[in-house]
């Protein structure tokens, strides 16, 4: 097994790890039920060399910023490791965001080169500000012929014979530029060393090791920082094998878990959450008698997993939850938002374990993670390998701001020496999160800091904390907020906390949820009930990892009403 962290630089490292696994597959890119590429680690070292050999003899220099714009698939990957061979720095962004957006963080990190999808091109090209952009080459993929403009060139058209010469960097030089998921008027593009990566990938290989046989399903955006790392640098350099599916429905993500028997996928707690109403639902269609006895074997299964999970005696208690699945699952890693304790423990009794862990972009990926041993659905975990966490200002409660510190925290932001200043205190990163440290070390989070709520009757209140009581909700998507955040000139509501809920089909207004609301509302201490609700029929805003947008979607609440939709009885 390889140590990421002898190498110098990304591009040594993975120039290793692609050159030593040779015939094995390591790629297969499949769109709903059909698959599109499948390709071995040598096709993909031919491909990756190829193009990074002509990005070099295209002018690209060592430092250089290149910018990718696509959805996943193998061209992705392929131009990031050619990026990284011939000694640039990726600028992965969302494809996601529209092309005025793409134009402003283009503009932003000064990228010389682009390498966009066909469709995105159009949509950027047409973009106010699109011509004044630094971008001289952009490489363009599945281009029609006629394409034709200063400096735009057919993707698949840029080949050299071999690999550029060796390129010397060193673990302190920028890898990527990342640009944090709430980015908004204010880009915050977070400069990530490949010392960063490289720390990071052996503190989550100490934690979680990947074989040559395992395979790992790719479904969030590469761009993103969560599967940049486990859905392409930590499987490549153990030799495993991606399957990048391009689709979140919940039906083609059961397929794809079958049809490759996956091992190991990263998924938002929204993703989740759709994959336990599907078996809840095939739960419900048993008769009485099959789900008493599933029940049984649910409670024996939780009974001999109680201190670690045991795989394979979960697969033979329950074969058909397992088979459902694929039969190969070893575990799910979620990150990127809270997730229900709830949902963590259905999964685990039926075998499944969760490891759910916390990061930020400005700590590379993630900065705890469960391990498992044992299983906790209350905590996110404990500081990865040679991370440290500590609780700044703590309160009579332990609750505090939770600050980083270790090698995969970034450099600082691009061009924003006040804003990293502000950031990373001597040497600590200041996340922004609440919570605290119990006494095995793992790591409770209460909430963000910037969230906090404080009553009239001086009660500080987490709308993360009191969201976790109405985990069992029976809505599609549901946000708590100060009813003076919402609607600041409603003076009479000050302090009160208002639910933003989108109904399931068939409760328009929300009337049976508000039922169910006030039924939770009386477990709760005073000063957490929620008083009223809004019901939203549009879906809410999100970020790359799937994270409620809050500000934008209390901006668009605040617009279309001015006041709740009905309050809440006691």
């Amino acid at each position: 097994m390889l140590d990421p962290t002898r190498y110098a630089c990304l591009g040594d490292l993975l120039r290793d790890a692609v050159g030593a696994q040779a015939d094995r597959v390591c790629l297969i890119e499949a769109n709903r039920n059909r698959e599109n590429a499948r390709l071995t680690y040598d096709d993909f070292r031919r491909a990756g060399d190829a193009l990074a050999g002509a990005l070099r003899q295209r002018g690209l220099t060592r430092g250089e910023r290149v910018a990718i714009i696509m959805t996943n698939q193998s061209r992705w990957l392929i131009s990031a490791y050619a990026v990284f061979v011939s000694g640039g720095v990726l600028v992965p962004l969302d494809h996601k965001l529209t092309g005025l957006e793409h134009a402003a963080l283009l503009a932003h990190c000064t990228a010389r080169w682009l390498i966009i999808e066909h469709h995105l091109y159009r949509q950027l090209s047409a973009a106010d500000g699109f011509d004044d952009l630094a971008v001289a080459h952009i490489l363009v993929t599945e281009a029609p012929a006629s394409l034709s403009a200063p400096g735009v060139e057919a993707w698949e058209n840029c080949t050299a014979d071999g690999p550029p010469p060796r390129v010397d960097q060193h673990q302190d030089d920028p890898a990527c530029i990342v640009y944090s998921s709430g980015t908004g008027g204010r880009p915050k593009g977070c400069v990530l060393t490949h010392g960063n990566y490289l720390y990071q990938c052996a503190g989550l290989m100490r934690v979680f090791e990947l074989t040559p046989d395992d395979r790992y399903l790719s479904i969030l955006p590469t761009n993103h920082a969560i599967d940049f790392m486990v859905g392409f640098i930590g499987p490549f350099v153990c030799g495993a094998t991606v399957v990048h599916l391009r689709t979140l429905r919940p039906e083609f993500i059961r397929d794809a878990l079958v049809r490759y028997r996956i091992n190991y996928m990263a998924v938002v707690p929204m993703i989740l959450d759709a994959l336990k109403r599907q078996l809840t639902d095939r739960f419900a269609a048993l008769s009485p008698v099959r789900r008493s006895l599933a029940g049984v074997l649910i409670a024996v299964n939780r009974w001999l997993t109680r201190y670690e999970p045991d795989v394979a005696i979960s697969r033979r208690l329950l074969p058909a939850v397992h088979r459902a699945l694929g039969g190969g699952l070893k575990a799910l890693f979620v990150g990127g938002a809270f997730t229900e304790p709830d949902t963590l423990r259905f999964f685990y009794d039926l075998g499944i374990p969760v490891a759910n862990g916390y990061g930020l972009t400005e700590a590379g990926t993630a900065i705890t993670l469960n391990d498992l041993h044992p299983f906790r659905a209350d905590t996110v975990g404990t500081p990865l390998p040679g991370t440290e966490v500590r609780i700044a200002a703590p309160n009579a409660d332990g609750v505090g701001e939770v600050a980083v510190r270790g090698k995969t925290v970034m450099s600082g932001y691009l061009d924003d020496p006040q804003l990293t200043a502000r950031t990373i205190v001597n040497g600590w990163l200041m996340t922004g999160d609440l919570g605290r440290i119990d006494h095995t070390g793992h790591l409770i989070l209460v909430g963000r800091k910037k969230n906090m709520i404080v009553t009239p009757g001086g009660k500080n209140v987490y709308p993360e904390d009191i969201e976790a009581a109405f985990g069992s909700l029976e809505v599609k998507e549901f946000c708590i907020f100060a009813s003076n955040y919402l609607w600041p000139d409603r003076g009479e509501m000050h302090g009160r906390l208002i639910m933003v809920l989108r109904p399931v089909d068939g409760d328009r207004a929300g009337q049976r949820a508000g039922v169910a609301i006030a039924a939770t509302n009386r477990g709760l201490a005073d000063y957490k009930r929620v008083s009223a609700y809004v019901g939203w029929l549009r879906e809410f805003p999100r970020t790359a990892s799937m994270k409620i947008k809050r500000d934008v979607l209390a901006g668009q609440v605040a617009r279309s009403t001015d006041g709740p939709t009905a309050e809440i009885g006691s």
